[in-house]
């Protein structure tokens, strides 16, 4: 008996959008905003026009991508592993290693994030995403911080956001320099400051 190929099911609409943003995401690490539906097609291994049947345009296809990629679950994982018991130091400089090293790897989608924003690019569902992964991460943070909060002179929520602040102008502001400015070192000029023991 002949045998005859198989006809390979097609997707469901979810798994299909789902593909799609996976296949959208190592290009917009690699291209930014200007990867093209064409090169999203045929990494996807689809029709160009396949994208259409379920996203809107190509920005919104880039949106969903962006804020998927950006999804801070694999750091909060990290944070949340980090052992309360060990000194204040040592959690402070893991925690700003983690997200470092997050905000390093998503340095090209989070810059195309504000320009997706910036040109207007975003609705409401996208930005209440946003504004809550900001939230999540803050509060992962502060739960490393907390602990310690008696030695501390402002609270754990202040000292989670300066430290998210260096952070990300470490990243990405025109003086940042991560190579000096990172982990125990940073902890250090921000639980210590610039100050030398015994100086006035």
């Amino acid at each position: 008996m002949e045998n005859r190929r198989r006809r390979v099911p097609a997707l469901a609409p979810e798994e299909r959008r789902a593909a799609l943003i996976a296949a959208t995401i190592p290009l917009l690490h690699e291209h930014g905003l200007d990867v093209s539906t064409r090169q999203i097609a045929a990494a996807a291994g689809v029709a160009e026009g396949t994208i259409f049947g379920v996203f809107e345009s190509k920005n919104s296809l880039v949106v969903c991508s962006v804020i998927e990629a950006l999804d801070p679950q694999v750091t909060l994982d990290g944070l949340a592993a980090i052992d309360p018991a060990r000194p204040l130091r040592e959690r402070m400089a893991e925690a700003a290693e983690l997200i470092h090293a997050r905000m390093a790897e998503n340095a090209a989608l989070m810059t195309a994030a504000r320009k997706l924003i910036l040109a207007g690019q975003n609705d409401p569902a996208t930005a209440k995403r946003m504004h809550s992964s900001r939230e999540r991460l803050k509060d992962a943070v502060v739960e490393v911080i907390e602990p310690d909060a008696a030695q501390l002179r402002r609270t754990p929520e202040a000292v989670a956001q300066m430290l998210l602040l260096i952070c990300g102008a470490n990243t990405y502001g025109p003086f940042g320099d991560p190579d000096n400015f990172r982990g125990t070192e940073l902890v250090s000029l921000l639980l210590d400051g610039f100050l030398q023991r015994g100086a006035q």
